[in-house]
């Protein structure tokens, strides 16, 4: 099957729905499947790359930074993608194109689609959904509607990974999706000796609720140590609160991906306590890990740990204040939370989700050739 991806971001860029574009791709090539990547451009990176078996084709916008991005930069590599799509679309003869973000790869896809007639899908990431990430893109999302719902209408199938990520879709639009969750490469816990360390590895926005580890973390009488890792806008006023609250963080900004598996290993407990989250990677890094967690319930955090985690309300220090007291002191706990995770991210591998999207397009395109 020959297939082209469209998605805005894709590693080194971007943030979470750009590894799981990345790993599904890959593990399409592994199924034996031809597949092509437009995404963006950005310094340093080349404008053609074949990587790991994907064909990789960046085209310009104007984006500044490597982990985020504003609404302004994403609407400048609509057109520059939608070229280099059509030009490629001319020399492949694709099935079919799965466009990952409704907005704004789901723009080019749906212009391509119109202009070739080759079918699309979309995987929907978070904040390509209304109501999803208010604090940043609710004004966008009302200015877009028309569009973003044509997008969504002329798709011949919409992904969610998370059933709660595909209610609140639901809200927005009367369209059956389907639910597939994000996957990963596991690679098994190495010699690194997990210390006394609470981590969490996220982009540093308002939702994240780095504010919320800060200030439980700042009522705790513990010989714990306090990690942060990612970067983000909100960066430097989480410095600012851990120095009005007197609290020792190690704030290490953003970490390389090849360092990643270790520093989770350093740790015996992984925190994301998020207010609104669609299907973190990172608490699947940490599931691969073997991290005992504590996340939020009320959102996607729960479907992906399941069992494995201890859940609490999010946008509440003192309610993870008394989680953490209560795991910190009982080491048998950590150790029970250590082992379900590691039984949990077998649900995951990419092998077994790639597995569902290649059904899926098989179904698709079985619909698309009964047709009249």
């Amino acid at each position: 099957m020959k297939i082209l991806t469209i998605c805005y971001e894709y590693p080194p860029l971007g943030g979470g729905g750009a590894p799981v574009c990345e790993g599904l791709c890959e593990s399409l090539v592994d199924r034996g499947h031809h597949v092509d990547v437009v995404t963006s451009l950005a310094k340093n990176l080349p404008a053609e790359e074949q990587r790991n078996g994907v064909s990789i084709y960046r085209t310009r916008c104007l984006r500044r930074h490597v982990h985020y991005t504003t609404t302004f930069e994403l609407l400048t590599g609509i057109f520059p993608a939608l070229r280099k799509a059509a030009e490629l679309c001319r020399t492949t003869d694709y099935d079919l194109i799965h466009c990952h973000f409704i907005v704004p790869s789901g723009i080019v896809s749906w212009l391509l689609a119109r202009q070739t007639g080759t079918p699309y899908l979309i995987t929907a990431h978070g904040s390509d959904i209304p109501g999803y990430n208010e604090d940043r893109f609710n004004l966008s999302h009302k200015l877009i509607w028309p569009v973003w719902k044509r997008i969504v209408n002329g798709s011949r199938s919409t992904v969610t990974p998370t059933r709660y990520l595909g209610h609140l879709l639901n809200r927005q639009i009367d369209k059956k999706g389907e639910v597939i969750p994000n996957g990963i490469n596991l690679q098994r816990p190495g010699p690194v000796q997990p210390a006394n360390r609470i981590l969490m590895v996220s982009r540093i926005f308002e939702r994240k609720g780095v504010d919320i580890l800060l200030r439980a973390f700042s009522g705790m009488n513990t010989d714990w140590e306090l990690v942060i890792a990612g970067d983000g806008p909100l960066l430097e006023n989480a410095k600012e609160l851990a120095a009005e609250l007197g609290i020792t963080v190690q704030f290490l900004g953003h970490v390389d991906k090849a360092q990643l598996p270790d520093l989770y290993q350093s740790a015996k407990v992984f925190v994301l306590p998020s207010s609104r989250e669609n299907f973190p990677v990172v608490l699947l890094e940490a599931l691969a890990a073997g991290c005992a967690i504590i996340t939020t319930h009320g959102s996607g955090c729960s479907e992906v740990v399941g069992e494995a985690g201890i859940l609490v309300e999010s946008g509440s220090p003192q309610a993870l204040r008394l989680a953490l007291e209560e795991l910190l002191a009982d080491e048998s706990q950590i150790e029970m939370l250590r082992r379900k995770s590691l039984q949990q991210v077998e649900k995951f591998t990419w092998q077994h989700i790639s597995g569902k999207y290649e059904a899926l397009y098989h179904q698709l395109l079985l619909q698309a050739h009964e047709r009249p």
